[in-house]
């Protein structure tokens, strides 16, 4: 799947209107089971692989660039 990868390597999805961004933080990178984050406007939440993939679809979450980290995690 095209967006696991891009999560992968430190793609960083959101919205930048609306506050709402899913992506693996640069410490995941390598893990066997990597934390993903979700943060919506000052809320920020660990999800699984699973969870980060259903928000990118259902909130049509884009590769985009993050007001702290820029357009990767890593």
């Amino acid at each position: 799947m095209i967006q696991e990868a891009q999560l992968e390597r430190g793609i960083i999805f959101g919205d930048r209107h609306t506050g709402e961004y899913v992506y693996m933080p640069g410490s995941e990178v390598g893990a066997d089971h990597p934390v993903y984050v979700y943060e919506q406007e000052n809320e920020r939440r660990d999800i699984d692989l699973a969870e980060a993939l259903h928000l990118i679809r259902v909130r049509d979450l884009r590769p985009t660039e993050h007001p702290l980290l820029g357009q990767t995690s890593c």
